[in-house]
């Protein structure tokens, strides 16, 4: 729901200009219990009422986005899904797996025909999660690095316990071909966990970006025109990223970047962030977790999608599977002139509603952090110091905003949003200066912290301890987490959430150890 600009997504354009093709453009979600009685009541996704006011707007509110119309949106093929078959390292493949894969016939995965009960459609639903809206086929550097070992080494890629790359899969559309399908909710929003397991819906842990940056280096060393190549390169830079009307738009920078510097930034970013559409390579944000966002009342770091409802999460989908880079924002649209509806694709209403019930059931794992009278401690500590005022439990957030450092909060906005008159400090470019930017940043839950991270809106901290760390608001403090690259773009500043940065150090062990525990 993530995804998220996906790093292959990109890297499908770069085989395309060096191999002649051109794939579509695509990217990447109250929990309800089942009764006796349930029936599916599927809303309409794109409803212009509904989406009138479904975002928070933008840091500069005239530059706010115009979504496609329904008229547009529902004049849009659908995607069909067909059944998706488990990548493993090239060390764990079965004898004759892709062999035996190009003898199956094409199946259709998804028919909401046959979803009669909830459990049905929430089976239906991990379908849509994993299926991928990118396919690449062979003779692409895609297709070739997943059976690359130095590809997992070099990327340190993780594989889980029966060796499967779990954030990507083979699909048959037609006997006798294979393809690598990519760019589905499950390459961003899946981690593979310590012993080997594979975790849906939680903050991904697939380096993204980092594999862009080490396909693009690839595809340019085999460009037949090196400056045909870096033109389109800045061009792939630009669209998913720049926002005209920011003065002194950071993203800028893109275009007059070499490969190498645009390569050296994606590297920066890790595992757990993602420059997604309409943030930054500079200011990218970390990936959300998905379990327990039925009880979340914003959506994005910066809170820009309300989620008021399942039809919400349904339509924040659908714009991270690409649609957002169809609105027009202050006059300009990513993707430039509005292509006919006919060439773009969408998931059905089906799709998207069994896609959200699957999010909303999602549980977390089994905590192996147990309730020790260290942590108990730790929650006492986390009471006497008010993080509950912020993190309130049951859902340890109160779901408000927060405005970034020196964003003035309008009169209007405290009457329609959730908004705390208090700012944190928090360091401001993502959600000021990107196309996601509201000037705020949502006060997030602190439930499942202890498999979570790097920490922060953009992944600053790489571990609970560096959060408490008091050095971490100093201005010469070097990140553990995302620290950008010297030169280019702003210093990434870890600063802003000085609470509990006072406490004795035996406090803080206590907290940390009652943080984890939820």
């Amino acid at each position: 729901m993530s995804p998220t600009r996906s790093g292959f997504l990109f890297a499908a354009w770069l085989l395309a200009l060096v191999e002649g093709t051109h794939p579509s453009r695509a990217l990447s979600p109250p929990r309800q219990r089942a009764g006796p009685e349930w029936k599916a009541e599927v809303p309409r996704t794109w409803d212009d009422d509904a989406v009138k006011d479904l975002e928070v707007p933008l840091a500069d509110p005239a530059a706010s986005p115009r979504h496609v119309p329904a008229s547009y949106y529902y004049r849009m093929p659908v995607r069909p899904i067909y059944r998706s078959y488990p990548v493993y390292h090239p060390d764990r493949q079965p004898g004759g797996y892709l062999e035996r894969l190009v003898e199956k016939e094409p199946e259709i995965a998804f028919d909401a025909a046959r979803l009669t009960t909830k459990q049905d459609w929430i089976e239906a639903g991990a379908v849509v999660f994993e299926a991928p809206i990118e396919l690449v086929s062979e003779g692409h550097q895609l297709f070739s690095a997943v059976r690359n070992r130095q590809w997992y080494e070099d990327l340190q890629i993780p594989v889980t316990k029966d060796g499967v790359l779990p954030f990507v899969h083979w699909v048959v559309r037609e006997k006798g071909r294979v393809e690598l399908g990519i760019s589905s909710c499950a390459m961003c929003h899946t981690r593979v966990m310590p012993d080997g397991t594979a975790l849906k819906g939680a903050q991904g842990n697939f380096p993204d970006d980092r594999s862009f940056a080490w396909e693009t280096r690839i595809a340019a060393a085999r460009a037949a025109d090196e400056a045909e190549f870096v033109a389109e390169a800045r061009a792939e830079f630009g669209r998913p990223y720049l926002a005209p009307w920011v003065p002194h738009d950071h993203n800028a920078k893109t275009q007059r970047m070499t490969v190498a510097e645009l390569a050296t930034a994606l590297e920066a970013i890790p595992p757990g962030v993602c420059a997604r559409q309409g943030s930054s390579i500079f200011y990218p944000p970390r990936i959300p977790d998905l379990i327990g966002v039925q009880d979340r009342g914003y959506l994005d770091a910066s809170g820009l999608v309300r989620h008021r409802s399942i039809g919400d999460l349904m339509r924040y989908a659908a714009l991270n599977q690409g649609l957002d880079s169809l609105s027009e924002y202050a006059g300009y649209r990513p993707v430039g002139e509005l292509p006919d509806p006919e060439s773009e694709s969408r998931y059905s209403d089906d799709q998207l509603y069994a896609l959200a019930l699957y999010v909303y059931s999602l549980e977390p794992p089994p905590n192996p952090n147990s309730k020790s009278a260290l942590a108990a401690r730790g929650e006492a500590v986390f009471l006497a110091s008010g993080c509950g005022g912020c993190h309130t439990p049951p859902l340890y957030t109160n779901n408000r905003l927060t405005p970034a450092s020196g964003f003035v909060v309008p009169d209007e906005h405290l009457r329609r949003f959730d908004v705390l008159e208090v700012s944190v400090g928090t360091d401001p470019h993502l959600t000021r200066f990107t196309r996601r930017g509201t000037g705020y940043y949502k006060v997030p839950s602190l439930q499942g912290v202890w498999y979570r991270g790097p920490f922060g809106h953009n992944g600053v901290v790489a571990t609970l301890e560096d959060w408490f760390d008091a050095r971490r608001i100093d201005d010469d403090y070097v990140p553990t987490g995302f620290r950008g690259v010297e030169g280019v773009g702003e210093p990434v500043s870890a600063g802003g959430h000085e609470f509990g940065l006072e406490l004795s150090a035996p406090d803080k062990q206590a907290l940390i150890a009652f943080l984890k525990t939820l």
